[in-house]
Parts: C-alpha cells; structure tokens; sequence
C-alpha cells in the first residue's frame, strides 16, 4: 500500500520542529581541539557575536568557528557555488551554473592565490578554517544537509578565498557591456549606439567633481528638479557617504554605508565583533571569511560601494584544432598551444558530465557560455585571474588602522573588486579612496571585444595606487559615492564607461546642502529616503502634456502635485513606474528589437554578473525626456516626445486599471514591488513556507536611496531585489553607539529566534545599537559561550 503524503502544514510544523533542535549552542562551554586559550563569545539581544581572544589564532579559530554555527549551510553553498560543484547536490537543475563557474576559473584562481599567501596573512586563514573544521567535528549539522542527505568535506582556506572571487564576479559588469555594445553597433550602427549612453561630460554628478554650488544648482534646473537647499555662499563636494564635523551637531564626522547586494535568506552579511589586545573591530563579515569588511575599530570607520571600473576585457581569438585534441590559439604571427581543461562536472542521480575549457593568454575562452551572443571565440582577460593576496592583506591592515592616513596606507595592496572607499577617523579627518587594480591599455578604452592576435590592445600596466582617486579632508566637509562616476573627463587615466546612473549621488548630495547641521537622526531620515530625482523629472514633463481625454487629465494633474517619492502605497509612485516601463518598451521595441529586454538589464544567466544596462537606460531616457527635439521619439511617423508619452501613459494607465481597478487610489507601487527574502531551498515547497520570508510590499527603487532596485523589463517583482541587507551609521564622537540593522536577520538558522527578528526594525528605518565596550557588551549580553581548549 502506497503511503498517505502529508499535508503541507504537518510538514512545515514537522520541519520547524526539526530546525529548533538543531540551533546552535551559544552558552555553556564547548572544549575544542586546536584552541590555544581561553574564548569568550558573548551574544547580545539581535545575536551578533562579541569574540574575545587572548591570542590572534584563538581569535579568527573562535571567528569561524561562530560563522559556521550560524551560516554554514550558506558557507557551504556558497563554496559549492564558486567551485562550480552544485550538481553534486542539486543534480541537474544546476548543471548550467556549474558550467558557467567551470569556465570562469574562480575556484582555480582562489587555488593559486592560496598558494602565494604566507605567513601572519596564512595564520589567520588556517586558524579560521581550524574553527570552522572544529564546528563541523562536534556540532549538529544545519537542517539542510538532512533534507539533501550528504556529509559535507572539510573547510580549507581555498574555500575562503574562492568567494572572495565571487564577490568580486558579482560586483562586475564590464564584459557583459562590451557584448552588449558591440550587438547595438551590429544592429543600429556605431553613431546611433554612441547615443544610448550618456559620456562623462553630461550633467550628472561625479565623486571627485561639482565643487561650486552654482554649479550644482544650475544643473539640477537643467534636469527639471527644484532647488530649495543653502544660499549659493555654501560650499559643495561629491559623493557614499560622510559628513565632517564642520557639518555635524557632534562635530565630529558621522559616515554611513549601506552596501547593495541581492536581498535573501540568509543576507550575504555576517555582524561581528572581534577583540584580541589592541585588535578591536566590529561591524559586518562575509560568512567564509575571517575579519571585518566595513565597520569600525575604535579610531576609523569605513564603508564602501562599487566602484565599477573597467577590469575586464573581451578578446576575440582565432583557434585550431590540433592533432591530438589540443587547440592553438595566434598571437604576434605565431601559433601557440592553448591550455585544455577537461572538467569533469559531477551530476547527482546522473552520469557526470564532460566539458573541455580552453585557456588562452588573455584568459577563459567564455563563447560556449554565450548561447548564441558571438561567433567568434572570445576570451575573458580580468584582473581576479592576476591577483596575489593583496586584497586579504590590505583587509588585515584595514582591521588594524589607527587613522585616514593609515587606512589609506592599507589598503594600498588592494587588488579585487574595484571599490569605492569612504572613511573617517576619531581625529576628525574624513577621506575617499578608489582603490583596486585598474588597468592600463596600450590602445583603445576596452568598450568592445578587441582583436587578441595582436598586441595593440594588451594591457601594459595598472594605475598607479598614488595616482587613483582619492579625497582628504575636502574644503566641501562631505564625500558621498553611490556607484556613480568617479572623475570628471580631465582625469588622465581611463577608469571605465560602465557606472550606475547618477540619482541616489544627486540625491545624497542634495539632502546633505538642505541640513545646515546633521545629527544622527538626519542621517537615519536620508537612509530612508525614497524620493527619486527621475520620477521629479519624469512627473515635470508629464505634467506639461495637453490632452483631451478626461481619464489622463487627472493623471496629469496628479502628477504635477507629486514630489517624487516613491512610497509603498503611493498610487504616483506606480504610475511613474509603469509609465517609464511603457515609454522605454515603445522606443526601444521599435529602434532595438530583441536587444530591448537586455538593454534594460535582463541577464544572460543569473549568474553572469551584473549588466549595467539597466541603469544607463534610467539614465539616458532622463536625458531623452529633456529634450523636445529628440529623435528617439519619431517611431517612424514623425511623432514628437509628448505624442509617445501620451501613448505610454494611456498604456500605463490601462495596465493599472487592468490590475487593480479604475479607482487610483488603489495603484499603490507595493501592490508590483514587492521583496521576497529567498533561501535557495524556498523554491520547492513546501520548504519555502519554513525558509523564505515575504513577499513584502517595499517602496523606493533603484535609483532612490533607499534602493529597491528590480528589472526594468517588467512591473511585479519580488525575487531577485537587489538592496541594503545592511545598514551602518558611525557617528566618530561615541563610536560605542554606532548603528546597524540586518535583513533578516543575523542567523541562518530557521529555528534560531534570530532568524527573521530583525525584518521589521529595517522596514522602519530603525537600527540596534553596536555595543563596543567590554562593560557595553557584558551589560546587554543574552548569552555566554566559552570555548575551550580540548
């Protein structure tokens, strides 16, 4: 007799049981074999870990031992993924990731960087893959690895540093553009494809630039956007953000960083807060990965986003097959023996699958990942291939700094991913630094594949790190970035074309010349701030439209009251939305075809990185919408801007009706953006209703600083959101009393309390403190684990 299945509810409840029992022991005492001394790990009330350690070792063996007690599913995952090793678990619904990661070679690049990392740098790698080995020797394993029914392998420091490889992946963008670029001058020709994007000499605001406040303010006019900030007798400077003292109720600098990453379960952060002597650092880790990536240690804050500078280039090879199964590959006139690969792609429940990867000089030959996107063979030259531990070393230092100076001293050995790097320290000094290899090229800007038989394009060195971009103590008392343009045209490097559009940098800037003196609270209200200087522009010009039909007359209307913010129940804030989507289908349906849906940012795969597309799109149509006289507006029949906003507003508005009814006040914008936190076992039910958290009505989006970013190729969204898993505000007078807030929560453990408990204080715009003290730690701890030698 078969037997009767389970309803859903006695499985979740059956699953939810199960997940109790397995949550990690956080009080007591553990012994564990490789400890030299005594740990102390002191929890407090949101589940953030206080380690304290009498020697370096115990300290990063006592961190990734904690890391895997709360995220090593995640750890796990995340090696597998890199590694290209996913199948081995999953079978074949990830095969083509695999593939993907195969080709790339993070795994092997992480291999070699191991292999050139030495002394105090390779202690603390082995001593946090001890911790993590120690975990998996004496602890329950997460739920998991009881509903995929495998034992995982040992942790190795290749495993740490092969994500870091992938973070590096995720913050890039510059191949796929190249591909993308070159498929427009194949379509439309190279003048008209020129005109897609926006060069540096437009009005948009750029980190190192906009140091006149007329300036600033005659530009924001030219962008149909009001002013209502300081008298031109202020002083103005450029873009993540801090604030010195000569702007603050402390008077001292006060920095916050939100860092923009896909929105899941678990979040990609991990908060901590590690104590060995003089090493005291807290704020948020990567899980896999020993120390503090931003936060603060006593005497220097600091945060970071994306600098998006060119790292990558496509090189087009000509091949042959040789006898024997070998591949030659040209270059300079001769013929020369590629390397082979065969990569043996291990497929549970399925025979293993065979894939041979061919390696040139410049890099992975990623055609056959390309699914039809080029017909030559193209490799992928970037800078993680040519990496030497620098960036782990800069990151020790970092850790370790006393002041700007010092920092920036750091990070000097930086290497992968290119990043921008706001900090300020106890003394009062605020900087900015662009750091990571950026390289030179012989000829050309590396905007489109190049030739790889010649050595016209090769790469001929890196920017000097004295000559990046960098800021100290600028008379304008702020820097803010947002992933935006670094440096106006005059700088004498090429850093890249391929930068996010530049609203949240406008936006950030504006709101910080409005506040005569910032506190803490006004920097909380600014994270919060959902207002989007396109909406402002869009909602200009639709409100200057003349139209007969009665139903869009009160559109129009409603939108010359709007201020732009797009609030999660603001019937405006769908309009707009759904009226740009309109608009953006129409024009580039009719010029682009195909190309439309990723020229507006859809993937070639979910893990082919970022395409940077979508954003160039906000910012270009912004531009369009300025100009009465574009002719992107013609479709063929002479029609004028105001003509095809008509006909994408009557579209937008019966999408809206279509959807929700014909009462306005029900479009709310959080009816279509939604988020939904996903554990990469939520996609099969009913595992979803114990692991993943929402779909929750969000607003904001993209380009507003509270950054809900979506797909700018469809209205609903929910998986897949791009935003801040982590909020920060470091004010440098009393940094016992900095502020964070992780969504969802810090464990990723379903059974764990702290598993979702902090989804409601980062909708609201609320943070918990970050105890730093010894006596501030002790005084609000939750628990108490010891570990101890065995």
């Amino acid at each position: 007799m078969q037997k009767e299945k389970l309803p859903f509810g006695l499985l979740e409840s059956g699953l939810e049981w199960i997940c109790r029992r397995r949550v990690s022991q956080t009080s007591g005492q553990i012994r564990l074999p490789g400890l030299i001394s005594r740990v102390e790990v002191f929890r407090d009330q949101w589940g953030v870990p206080h380690i304290y350690a009498e020697n370096v070792k115990d300290l990063f063996f006592a961190q990734g031992f904690v890391h895997a007690q709360d995220r090593f599913w995640q750890m796990e995952f995340q090696r597998r993924l890199a590694a290209g090793r996913l199948s081995e678990i999953f079978g074949d619904f990830t095969v083509s990731t695999d593939y993907w990661m195969r080709v790339l070679g993070l795994r092997r690049a992480a291999e070699e960087e191991t292999s050139l990392i030495q002394g105090e740098d390779r202690a603390i790698l082995n001593a946090f893959s001890a911790g993590v080995n120690a975990f998996l020797g004496q602890q329950r394993l997460p739920v998991e690895f009881s509903l995929l029914r495998y034992q995982p392998e040992p942790w190795a420091a290749e495993d740490t540093l092969s994500w870091s490889k992938m973070i590096a992946w995720m913050l890039s963008a510059n191949w796929e553009s190249e591909l993308l670029r070159q498929k427009l001058i194949d379509r439309v020709g190279s003048e008209m494809a020129g005109r897609l994007e926006l060069d540096a000499e437009d009005s948009w605001p750029y980190v190192l630039g906009l140091t006149d406040l007329l300036g600033f303010q005659e530009r924001l006019s030219q962008l149909a956007r009001p002013w209502t900030g300081p008298t031109a007798g202020e002083g103005v400077g450029s873009n993540n953000w801090v604030v010195a003292g000569s702007r603050t109720a402390s008077g001292k600098p006060i920095l916050a960083n939100d860092m923009h990453m896909l929105l899941s379960h678990p979040p990609i952060w991990y908060e901590n807060h590690l104590v060995c002597g003089d090493f005291n650092c807290t704020g948020i880790s990567l899980p896999g990965i020993p120390l503090i990536v931003a936060g603060h240690n006593g005497h220097v804050a600091w945060g970071f986003t994306a600098g998006y500078s060119d790292v990558q280039d496509l090189f087009e090879e000509h091949l042959q097959s040789t006898p024997g199964g070998g591949v030659d590959y040209e270059y300079q006139g001769e013929w020369i023996p590629a390397e082979v690969r065969r990569e043996e792609i291990r497929v549970r429940g399925s025979a293993s699958i065979f894939r041979d990867i061919v390696i040139t000089r410049h890099g992975p030959v990623i055609t056959p990942l390309l699914e039809g996107e080029s017909d030559a063979p193209l490799a992928l030259k970037w800078t993680a291939y040519e990496s030497s531990g620098g960036t782990f070393r800069a990151l020790v230092k970092m850790n370790r700094a006393r002041n700007c100076l010092e920092l920036r001293e750091a990070m000097r050995t930086w290497n992968i991913p290119t990043v921008n790097v706001v900090y300020a320290d106890v003394d009062g000094n605020i900087a900015y630094s662009l750091i990571g290899k950026v390289p030179i090229r012989r000829q050309g800007q590396g905007k489109v594949p190049v030739p790889g038989w010649t050595d016209a394009f090769e790469w001929i060195g890196y920017i000097p790190y004295d000559e990046m971009p960098h800021l100290y103590n600028p008379p304008s008392g702020y820097i803010a970035t947002a992933n935006n343009r670094v440096v106006s045209p005059d700088y004498p490097y090429w850093l890249g074309w391929d930068y996010v559009n530049g609203d949240r940098a406008e936006r950030i800037i504006e709101m910080i010349l409005e506040q005569p003196v910032i506190d803490v609270a006004y920097i909380k209200k600014m994270q919060r701030d959902q207002v989007s200087p396109s909406a402002q522009t869009m909602a200009w010009v639709v409100s200057r439209l003349h139209t007969d039909d009665l139903r869009l007359k009160q559109i129009i209307e409603r939108m010359r009251r709007w201020d732009g913010t797009l609030a999660v129940d603001s019937p405006e804030a769908a309009i707009y939305e759904a009226l740009t989507r309109e608009t953006l289908n129409i024009i580039l349906s009719r010029y682009l075809g195909e190309l439309s849906p990723r020229i507006r940012g859809r993937h070639l795969h979910e893990v082919a990185g970022s395409n940077i597309w979508g954003n160039h799109t906000w910012e270009w149509l912004r531009r369009e919408l300025l100009r009465d006289d574009s002719s992107w507006f013609d479709l063929g029949n002479g029609e004028t801007r105001d003509e095809v906003l008509l006909k994408a507003l009557n579209s937008a508005v019966d999408l809206l009706t279509s959807e929700l009814g014909p009462e306005i006040e029900n479009w709310t914008w959080g009816h279509f953006h939604q988020v939904r936190f996903n554990h990469i076992l939520g996609r099969v039910k009913p595992l979803d209703a114990v692991f993943n958290r929402g779909p929750y009505p969000i607003g904001g989006d993209g380009n507003t600083i509270w950054a809900t970013a979506s797909l700018l190729d469809r209205m609903h969204s929910s998986d897949g959101m791009v935003g801040p898993p982590f909020r920060f505000i470091a004010d440098l007078s009393d940094l016992d009393h900095s502020l964070g807030v992780l969504a969802p929560g810090q464990s990723g453990e379903p059974g764990s309390p702290h598993y979702d408990d902090q989804l409601e204080a980062w909708f609201n715009g609320e943070y918990h403190p970050m105890f730093f003290r010894r006596d501030t730690v002790e005084k609000n701890q939750q628990s108490c684990l010891e570990l101890l030698p065995w």
